[in-house]
């Protein structure tokens, strides 16, 4: 038997979903996203111009509840 760590997520607070990679992403209309870095930025905003991916966009506008 293998010994398999968990995949590790953290979550940022008002920032993204950090990843640790590689890992595939699954958007809701089917997409699959790869990404082959050790840790990857899920955007949780839905701001990102690469969404699922983050690209720092929520740091431009701030959340309005």
């Amino acid at each position: 038997m293998t010994d398999r760590r968990p995949p590790r997520v953290r979550v940022v607070p008002d920032g993204p979903l950090l990843v640790e990679g590689p890992v595939e992403l699954v958007t809701d209309d089917g997409t699959t996203v790869r990404s082959e870095r050790f840790v990857v930025a899920v955007c949780t905003c839905r701001r990102s111009k690469r969404f699922p991916l983050c690209d720092t966009s929520h740091r431009k506008r701030v959340r309005q509840d």
